[in-house]
């Protein structure tokens, strides 16, 4: 140790000056001293006590400890709360002969998960009793298996089984789903729901099987498409990526004599409108639903975009109002609501629905930037100052900081900001509107 280090070197040079040492030539003595300075560190090192945590057997060196493991603030633990993309269990050890810090993210979260129970009352909200003892045998043969990757795994896939039987594709796709995910494609109930602007919608529970089964494959494939992501941006991230994407809750239902919502969400679950404007092609789908998972990061980080967003929000707001021309530099996307304005700043939508669209955005010009393909349009950070500045919080907050997309030219948002001048409205491209949490 280097205190008791010290003690010796202070001992030996007080020893030339009495003692044996005193008594020889200074010659013979300085050598002497030498030869003890050189034997120093080894006597030093066999007098100091064996470290307490050192289990080597005597005479063999300790193995050298493993790489440091960075903690992952500010995540949440267990099924309810954001953990880091990718997080598997918190003993799994570095590799071999790994050196320096574990790449990001860090694992030390259990990976969430839909437990049996809450999976039987998620595909079988109303009509349980018509199933019993289907169910009850589900119930009866979950006995687990070692492979299992979570409680009542086969539980689970039982009841799956049972939901979808009659239709052996759809059974396939909604297995295949939850065992690579751990999401389950289940039934909304029936209600009625006050759509805001949309007025009062009657939601019908609707299975994706037979003519709508494509909403249950393009489902699969747009959550294995953002799993695939997150593990290729977990690679560019300089802190833990926070944004949990796996085990939702997916209910689907059908809008009576309307197209609106097409999806909403809370409590990790979405729903999900097989009836829905938006859901009109396989991209259209990924990308709803990814805006959806925001609205539940942004929740589960206790309204992250009210706090952050909101001075952005509001400068542009007042600045332009709901003038289209104006908003077209500052919108995240080109989404505009039939007879009104970008739904980013529809009125009653909120920095909420900004903050959704602004993900999209990330998500679009990232995955395109991780699978070297060309951007369809400059990217969003090169616009106006607002623009970059929103840009770098929401990366900050949920995706680890990382930002695959080229820097932009020197001046780049300065030139766009003076460029932007209030305009008077004139019509634009529309598109349904996604509904505001309801899409």
């Amino acid at each position: 140790m280097r205190g008791d280090f010290g003690h010796h070197v202070r001992l030996v040079i007080g020893a030339a000056h009495s003692g044996i040492l005193g008594r020889m030539r200074p010659d013979a003595a300085l050598q002497l001293l030498a030869a003890l300075l050189v034997a120093l560190p080894a006597l030093a090192a066999a007098c100091a006590p064996s470290s307490p945590g050192s289990t080597a057997p005597a005479g063999k060196a300790a193995p050298p400890p493993g790489p440091p493991v960075r903690a992952t603030a500010g995540a949440s633990s267990g099924p309810s709360g954001p953990v880091p993309a990718g997080a598997t269990s918190a003993g799994t050890a570095p590799a071999s002969g790994a050196t320096g810090d574990v790449p990001f993210p860090a694992v030390t979260q259990p990976a969430p998960f839909i437990a049996a129970d809450e999976a039987e009352a998620l595909l079988f909200p109303e009509d349980a009793a018509a199933h019993q003892d289907g169910i009850d045998a589900c119930r009866r043969g979950d006995a687990g298996t070692g492979a299992a990757p979570g409680p009542g795994h086969e539980r689970v896939r039982c009841l799956l089984a049972l939901r979808y039987q009659g239709d052996g594709q759809s059974a396939a796709s909604a297995t295949a789903l939850f065992d690579r995910t751990g999401s389950v494609a289940g039934l909304e109930r029936e209600h009625l729901m006050d759509g805001g602007y949309r007025g009062t919608l009657h939601l019908v529970p609707e299975l994706p099987v037979r003519a709508e089964r494509r909403h249950l494959e393009w489902t699969a494939a747009a959550l294995a498409d953002v799993d695939a992501f997150f593990a290729d941006l977990a690679a560019s991230a300089s802190s833990p990526v926070r944004y949990r994407h796996r085990a939702l809750a997916l209910r689907y239902f059908r809008s009576v004599r309307a197209r609106t919502p097409s999806a909403y969400a809370s409590g990790w679950t979405v729903a999900y409108n097989l009836a829905g404007s938006l859901h009109r092609s396989r991209d259209a789908v990924r990308e709803t639903l990814f805006h959806e998972i925001f609205h539940l990061n942004d929740g589960a980080h206790g309204g992250w975009s009210q706090a952050a967003l909101s001075p952005i929000y509001d400068g542009i707001v007042a600045r332009c109002g709901t003038r289209i021309p104006c908003l077209a530099a500052y919108a995240p996307n080109e989404t505009i609501v039939k007879g009104g304005t970008y739904y980013a700043f529809q009125p009653g939508n909120g920095v909420g629905e900004y903050a959704a669209e602004l993900a999209i955005r990330y998500y679009r010009e990232q995955r395109a930037a991780l699978r070297g393909e060309r951007l369809g349009k400059a990217p969003f950070k090169c616009g106006p100052p607002e623009n970059a500045r929103a840009w770098s919080l929401l990366a900050g907050e949920f995706f680890g900081g990382a930002d695959r997309v080229a820097p932009c030219p020197r001046g780049a948002g300065e030139e766009a900001g003076r460029r932007i001048r209030p305009a008077e409205p004139r019509p634009g491209p529309t598109r349904a509107a996604r509904g505001s949490t309801p899409r």
